[in-house]
């Protein structure tokens, strides 16, 4: 499994596990270990990762952290924990905001397992910044939020390479806060940007009322075309990579059926599947084409419903199915039993099907 999988498995566990998880200590062992775990870091190893690290503040001495990530001896990330129940704002950061300069790390985390915020210096040396350049919910992690988390792996951690682009992170998220704000109420001075360039005469509090309403109707018109026009456009390449997959199908299928043998192995792959899905499905929707490099099931007779293609004319056997993005994941067999173990996966692949048809 790469990175992405790991962080997305994660987020999938504490979805799961939230309501068994009713202490700030549970959360940590449930849900924070794990995450420093997924970063590459040995939550074992106290080189690498020490627990209640002691900071001495002024006055309050042995005053503790909840985690440190160490590096050669020092300390390179804070780790503030809360409940998961507790929500992060600056109140609870408060010990992040006196460890943080008095220790060699430029980097600091506040969360609840499942909000993540992470911190540095961009507006003061060495005094922690009063807001996130980084955030984000496990539960529900965006592609490109990964990309970025992956850049404190500690396979790929580098501290300047960080620090170049929390700037720009930090205020793209801002800007996405705003337009997000400006999108759906709309300032004076937003709407005003607008009208002063399509209305002749003075702005009235009146005119101005009116074009709030236009701006707003407006930019939700102009997103909702954005959106069909990219819905068109992978709806597009879609139907190309089906006529490819069409394509090679018949020329598969396209020699002499003589040289297609369909083996007793073969027809017993097609009844497990059939068994699988016959709880979701009448069986009679459930048909098979053999060709000469694999034997396909598909729902409905139909080439573009193809539930998974069986490889037993090799040395080593294989199942394939496809993913959301029609992309071929390969699952490796060792007995036809082994296709039980897969049994998520085709009818995940069915029910995307069942999902179109209902929306036709």
């Amino acid at each position: 499994m790469e990175f992405k999988d790991h962080i997305k498995s994660l987020g999938q566990r504490v979805v799961k596990l939230k309501g068994q998880v009713n202490t700030e200590e549970a959360t940590k062992n449930a849900f924070i270990m794990p995450f420093i775990k997924e970063l590459g870091y040995d939550v074992f190893n106290p080189f690498e990762v020490t627990p209640e690290l002691v900071a001495d503040i002024g006055i309050k001495q042995g005053e503790k952290i909840d985690y440190a990530i160490m590096q050669n001896g020092e300390p390179i990330i804070l780790i503030e924990c809360k409940h998961h129940a507790v929500p992060l704002n600056v109140n609870n950061a408060s010990q992040l905001f006196r460890y943080f300069h008095t220790t060699k790390a430029k980097f600091s985390i506040l969360t609840n397992g499942v909000e993540y915020k992470f911190y540095t210096d961009l507006v003061e040396p060495n005094k922690m910044d009063d807001k996130p350049f980084f955030s984000f919910n496990i539960t529900d992690i965006k592609d490109n939020q990964i990309e970025e988390l992956k850049k404190f792996h500690k396979a790929h951690y580098d501290f300047e390479n960080i620090v170049n682009t929390a700037s720009d992170l930090k205020y793209t998220n801002e800007l996405k806060k705003l337009i997000h704000t400006e999108f759906t109420t709309p300032g004076v001075d937003f709407v005003k940007h607008f009208a002063r360039q399509v209305y002749p005469s003075v702005i009235t509090a009146k005119v101005l009322e009116q074009f709030t309403n236009l701006t707003k109707a407006s930019v939700n018109q102009y997103i909702s075309d954005l959106i069909t026009e990219r819905l068109k456009l992978a709806l597009t390449k879609e139907n190309e990579v089906i006529k490819e997959q069409d394509a090679a199908l018949v020329q598969e299928t396209a020699p002499n059926p003589n040289q297609v043998i369909t083996t007793h192995e073969e027809l017993e792959g097609f009844m497990i599947v059939k068994t699988i899905l016959r709880q979701k499905v009448p069986v009679s929707r459930i048909v098979y084409r053999d060709a000469l490099s694999y034997f396909a099931i598909l729902l409905d007779d139909n080439n573009r419903k193809t539930l998974c293609r069986l490889y037993f004319n090799g040395t080593k056997k294989y199942m394939v199915t496809l993913n959301d993005q029609r992309k071929e994941v390969r699952h490796d067999l060792s007995s036809l039993d082994d296709i039980f173990n897969y049994s998520e996966e085709l009818l995940s692949v069915l029910e995307g099907y069942e999902k179109v048809n209902e929306k036709i």
